[in-house]
């Protein structure tokens, strides 16, 4: 029974015990130049911290006695014989550093606690990032505000750290071996480039408030200048001049090739008074110079993607030349609109593009949408057994003031109106013997403004139902819009109708009740009909708009039914 025990036992411990996390050396690097009152300080501070395996001091020919007080508190110091720059005692210290991870931390910060060492590194030690660089709770400095932002958002605008120049950071050893160490003040910004470039992760690290010597004038002008010639540097050498300037040139000139074809197209299809070779000239002309100057961007793209490290080349490229990138496309989908209006049929060419109509209704006008886009539609036959329909879509039927199953009667024949089949938005299916008496075929695209041109003169009968009351409205589709004026119908207080027809002065129109001539209405007088205890009021109103409408003036205008 206990051998039993002891194996259960034995199985259960191999069941939760995880394999343990490989245990990762870390080293704190602090460069050191005349800091004799602050260096001891941050090395306690640094000691502090549990997981911190060594502390090198590069003593960067320190006059002072930055090496005695180092040594004294603990530090393995480092010395260089003359103050060679904040880079190389960097690089000193990691070459000396046997380590896994690293950090590097200024000597003369006054407020330095083991809780921001520990921000610092932990990230890296949890696997989250292979590089921290912190940020703190100061006004960013005047070379950082002056310099360092600005052209990093020039050359690298997906770096966007608020403290490029913290001067704190950490990293992985074996990362850093793909960087390359400045020697001076340039360094910090850039392992960040490279880091950046090379597609290594980076993270920066907020370690709340810092306080430490201010520089002299004389070192900020030493440090912008350095700063810069790194960054510039960095941009040569990762392809971000050639970015900018060569590929960048190149792609405005495409702008003005293919704003020039857009400008011939316009000319010959909607300027007039231009002659037709002009506009032929100019497309041609900016054709040349767009083909030209795409291809010199394609090569010299593949060229620069070649000698330069992957890493976020094109995600930077999109964000240097987004807004010319989105310009390209706008005009290639305003010149691919005119390519794909083209048809060639019995060896003849023709380009007629067709837009869309833009409709804004007036505040007074009955509509879902204040703005709505409508057209163009195509013709096509009518559907087997359906020689006495019209299957139109709902944007045509608005133009045209009809409803689903108004009726419409075009050259002596009456034909009902019903909705397009799935699939079939723009699709305008008419019978045979009304494409004929309409002057179309099988094919034409109709723009939505052309609409009342190709129905002109024929008779509409539109449908208006509320409760247990019914009205007809007829009217005559007009060849063009004219002035027009509002008007209402009510019925028992409830408006019916609210819509605009283009009326003549003092013409009659008929009303009819229950299927017989009742009376007339003289526009534009509002006319009170009373009959079998239904009050019918009709009036008009200047409304100042336009209208394709015409009411009859022989036979019923609007004719009512009542049901019991």
């Amino acid at each position: 029974m206990y051998w039993f025990l002891v194996i259960v036992v034995f199985l259960l411990a191999g069941i939760k015990t995880e394999k343990p996390k490989k245990y990762q050396k870390v080293s704190v690097i602090i460069p050191a130049y005349n800091e004799e009152e602050t260096v001891a300080k941050v090395i306690e501070v640094v000691k502090k911290v549990s997981f911190v395996d060594e502390i090198i001091v590069v003593n960067d020919g320190s006059s002072d006695n930055t090496e005695k007080e180092a040594t004294e508190a603990g530090a393995i110091v480092i010395n260089h014989e003359t103050n060679k720059g904040k880079g190389e005692a960097l690089y000193t210290g990691y070459k000396e550093a046997e380590c896994d991870i690293i950090a590097f931390i200024d000597a003369d910060i006054f407020n330095l606690t083991s809780a921001k060492v520990e921000a610092m590194i932990k990230p890296i030690l949890d696997g989250k990032t292979d590089i921290t660089k912190t940020k703190f709770s100061r006004a960013s400095g005047r070379v950082t505000e002056l310099t360092a932002k600005p052209l990093l958002n020039f050359f690298f605008p997906e770096i966007s750290f608020e403290q490029p120049l913290s001067g704190q950071f950490a990293a992985r050893k074996e990362v850093l071996k793909k960087i390359n160490f400045e020697k001076d003040y340039g360094v910090d910004v850039g392992i960040v480039i490279d880091a950046d470039v090379l597609g290594i992760s980076i993270t920066e690290v907020d370690i709340g408030a810092i306080e430490h010597d201010m520089s002299p004038l004389s070192d900020l002008n030493l440090m912008a200048n350095e700063v810069v010639r790194t960054i510039i540097g960095r941009a040569n050498k990762y392809g971000r001049v050639v970015m900018i300037d060569d590929i960048g040139y190149y792609i405005r000139m495409s702008i003005v090739g293919l704003s020039l074809v857009i400008l011939g197209l316009f000319t010959i299809f909607f300027v007039k008074f231009v002659p037709l070779t002009v506009g032929v000239i100019i497309s041609v002309i900016g054709l040349i110079i767009a083909i030209y100057y795409i291809v010199k961007v394609i090569v010299k793209s593949i060229d620069m993607f070649r000698k330069t490290p992957r890493g976020n080349l094109i995600k930077s490229f999109v964000k240097i030349h987004f807004p010319m990138i989105i310009s390209i496309l706008v005009l290639l989908l305003m010149i691919s609109t005119f390519i794909g209006a083209a048809h060639f049929e019995h060896g003849v060419l023709s380009i007629e593009p067709n837009s869309r109509n833009l409709i804004i209704y007036a505040d007074n006008t009955p509509s879902d949408n204040s703005i709505s886009v409508r057209g163009p539609y195509t013709i096509d036959t009518a559907i087997e057994n359906e020689s006495d329909i019209i299957r139109m879509p709902s944007d045509a039927m608005m133009t045209l003031g009809l409803g689903l199953n108004d009726t419409i009667k075009i050259d002596g024949d009456t034909y009902t109106i019903n909705e397009t089949r799935p699939g079939e938005t723009d699709i305008l299916r008419i019978p045979i013997h009304v494409k004929k008496a309409l002057n179309v075929e099988n094919g034409d695209v109709i723009q939505n403004s052309r609409l009342n041109e190709i129905f002109s003169g024929s008779g509409i009968t539109h449908k208006h139902q509320i409760n247990n009351t019914t009205v007809y409205e007829k009217f005559i589709v007009s060849d063009r819009y004219r002035n027009s004026s509002g008007f209402e119908v009510l019925v028992n207080n409830e408006s019916m109708i609210y819509s605009n027809g283009i009326f003549k002065e003092n013409a009659t129109y008929d009303i009819a009740l229950d299927g017989e001539y009742y009376t007339s209405v003289t526009f534009p007088n509002d006319k009170s009909i009373n009959y079998e205890n239904n009050t019918i009021i009709i009036k008009f109103e200047d409304t100042n708009s336009t209208s394709i409408k015409q009411p009859l003036t022989s036979g019923n205008f609007l004719s009512f039914y009542f049901e019991s």
